[in-house]
Parts: C-alpha cells; structure tokens; sequence
C-alpha cells in the first residue's frame, strides 16, 4: 500500500521508539498495519503485536484491515484470538497477534520485536504496565514500540511525547487530520465551523487541550510546578493522605504546609499491595499525621499498630465537593504547590472531569469516579487540615499528639 508522505516520514525514522501524536483519520490504523506486516515477513521468526484499549477495539479497528492485507500470502487467520502465522522471507514464520490494554498483564515474559500501542492517551496506568511489562519485552531482539494517539488533555501521553528531550531512543511526530491528503477537505471544514474550538484542536489538529468538564481548571504548570525543594521552608510539617487500594493504585500524597500554605512534595502510587505493606510504608515515613481515607477500618488498624498519628476524617453527603473546593481554592491564591516529581497525580490533575454530557448541569457537582487515588489521598489532607478554626491548631493538636506520644513511650519503657 502506497503510505503518506507523513508516514513515511515516520517509517523512514531509525529511532526505536517513535511517538505519534496525529488527529482523527491521519491514517494510524494503515500505518500500524503496514509496519506490522513489514515486520513480520522482513523479520526471522518476528513476533509483533498490536494493543488497543480492548479486545472489542482491537477487533474493530484493525483486525479487519489486518486481514484484507495478508490477502495474498494465503494464511489462515486465527479469528478468536487474533492472530495469525504469516511466512517471512528467511523461509521461517512469523506471527502477528492483536491484543487489548485490558488484558496485557498476559504479555509478561514474552518476546516482541515490534509493539504498536494504539489510542495511548486513554488507557489506564500505563508507566506501570509500559515499564514493568511491556519494555522487558523487547530487550531479548532488541525489539521497537510505536505509540500512537490523539490526545486527551494532559496526561501521560503528553510526557511521553516528551520523553525525545531526555531519551535519544525516543522520537516524537505531530500531524493532524489535513496531513492526510485524501480525507475531503470540505468536511473538515464542517467540523471545524461545528465543534468547540478545544475539541477541534484536539481532536483534528492533535493539540493539548484541558479536558472538557474538567474539575481543576485552575491548575496551571507554570504557575504550580516547582522543582527546587529548597523552595519549601524547613519549618513546615510533613503531612500525608492515604487512599487505599489493592488492584487500583494505593496512594500516598506528602503534604507540607504551616497551616497557609501548601506543598504537595512526594507520592508514593502502588498497585498491588497490602494494607500491611501501605502501613509499612506509611509509617516508615514519620509524617507528623496521616488523613487515610475512613472506609477501610482494617487498613486504618494496620497504621494504628505502627503507632501512626492517624487523625479522622470526616466522610459523608459533600465532602468530595468541599475536598475539590478547597483544593480550588487554594490553586486559585498561589497556596498550593505540586512538585514535579508528582506525576501521577499532576496527570489526575490534568483529566479529572465531570461527566461530559452533563458539564455545567450536574446537579450534585461530583466528578467521575476515575483517576482519582492521589487526588483523594490530597483532598483527605487538605480539606482536614483546614477543617479547624486555622491550619495552625490542627499543627498543634498534631504536635500534642507527638508529645504525649513519647511520654507515653517513655512511661512504658520504665
């Protein structure tokens, strides 16, 4: 198939791992299988493999155009799995498989020497599955990944879209949807004159845009990055919030603050592990208090034994949207910082929203519940901290609580 002078430009690229930031009918699902089938047949005993956000996805995007052009290498497509046995020159086989984001914890262990990610920006947890499954994938063949998307506000796909800046195996390109010279320029004029302006952006000219419904619109990089931890004066407290989880990520936000202002310095986002292993952690941090989320007692008993200055908090009809208030607020007047080592939840920040079809209408005000752990360990912290009469009593009920702590320790040991 005759490709694109963009996507040639990208074929022609000898960097291993290539990010494509593109908008709506570029032409990623043709290039994905083009390289795909390259791959495999200009390859001895190549294994490649495509991933979509699901099963179902993966069926519909690219299965069939998969099948239409192996058309003449006379092979039989295997169509419950997804897969197929195609012939490579070397007089070997290779095989071309088709997967889903949902189900790639069944790619440990293997072997690629091709990964093409498609629609990045909207699956879950990718730096986790990217790097401890996926990456060790390619390092027996030296094997290559393309990621491939159209946005989706803020999040990890545009970090990796950065990765070229400190990464020389990296290289990132950026076409939009007038890069494809046969879409009909007329209808996407239409579009254009039709949809909002960020969501065109987005959409057909692959541009970052904040998420639409989106709860902290007031979060700014610029303004609420920092990098220099010198930046936070030594008199401040070390605060935490815990949000439990096992198969969902545990979270852990560090919080520093006289009681003013606020420091989110270090996050700790795990999934996969125990209330016992959270406490260990927790408590081997020495946080002059910790605000853990009320609804998992047995976890909350894990902190206790650790002799952690577990402090309650209130839960109940409008507390997230006091939580989201406050946090508002806060970025609103300057008071709350967010180091950037913190990205995870800079990219929570960046995409947590309220339900699209209902923005501006929604008459509770919550916001979905997805990509949320970090921000709730914030909210648990912030929204406790400042629930006394000034964030410097609730610094002194923590530091009366150390001491009668220790002189209890002390009674004990005598």
């Amino acid at each position: 198939m005759l490709l694109t002078e963009p996507q040639r430009t990208i074929v022609l690229s000898n960097k291993r791992f290539k990010v494509i930031r593109a908008g709506r009918r570029f032409g990623k699902t043709i290039l994905a299988i083009e390289l795909l089938v390259f791959k495999a047949v200009n390859t001895k005993d190549a294994r490649v493999v495509y991933v979509a956000p699901t099963f179902q996805s993966a069926r519909d995007i690219a299965w069939e155009g998969l099948k239409k052009r192996i058309v003449g290498l006379n092979v039989q497509p295997n169509e419950t799995r997804l897969e197929v046995d195609v012939p490579n020159k070397y007089g070997g086989v290779s095989k071309i498989m088709l997967r889903s984001w949902d189900s790639v914890e069944t790619l440990r262990g293997q072997f690629f020497d091709l990964i093409i990610l498609d629609e990045i920006a909207h699956i879950k947890n990718f730096w986790i599955n990217w790097q401890e499954v996926l990456r060790p994938t390619l390092t027996d063949r030296q094997g290559q990944a393309l990621f491939i998307s159209t946005p989706s506000g803020f999040n990890h796909f545009f970090d990796l879209c950065n990765l070229e800046l400190t990464d020389n195996e990296f290289q990132s390109f950026h076409f939009t949807s007038w890069d494809n010279p046969y879409l009909p320029k007329d209808e996407l004029e239409k579009a254009k004159a039709t949809l909002p302006e960020d969501r065109f952006s987005q959409e057909y000219l692959a541009e970052f845009t904040k998420t639409t419904g989106l709860v902290y619109k007031e979060f700014d990089r610029a303004s609420h990055l920092y990098e220099n931890d010198d930046l936070v004066p030594k008199s401040f407290k070390r605060y935490a919030g815990v949000d439990f989880g096992f198969r969902n990520p545990a979270a852990v936000a560090e919080v520093r603050t006289d009681g003013d202002r606020f420091f989110v310095t270090d996050e700790w986002y795990k999934t996969e592990r125990t209330d016992t292993q959270i406490a260990d952690y927790v408590a081997g941090c020495g946080f002059e208090a910790v605000y853990p989320d009320p609804e998992n007692p047995s976890a909350i008993e894990e902190l206790n034994r650790r002799r952690v200055n577990v402090r309650e908090v209130a839960k109940g009809k409008g507390s997230v949207e006091a939580g989201v208030s406050k946090i508002q607020e806060l970025f609103k007047t300057g008071k709350l910082r967010i180091h950037k080592r913190c990205v995870n939840l800079i990219a929570e920040l960046e995409s947590y929203s309220y339900d699209e079809e209902k923005d501006g209408k929604n008459d509770n005000e919550k916001p979905i519940k997805h990509k949320d752990h970090l921000l709730d360990a914030l909210s648990y912290a912030i929204r406790m901290l400042l629930a006394g009469p000034s964030g410097e009593s609730i610094i002194k009920q923590d530091e009366s609580f150390r001491q009668a702590e220790n002189l209890q320790h002390l009674n004990s040991s005598k």
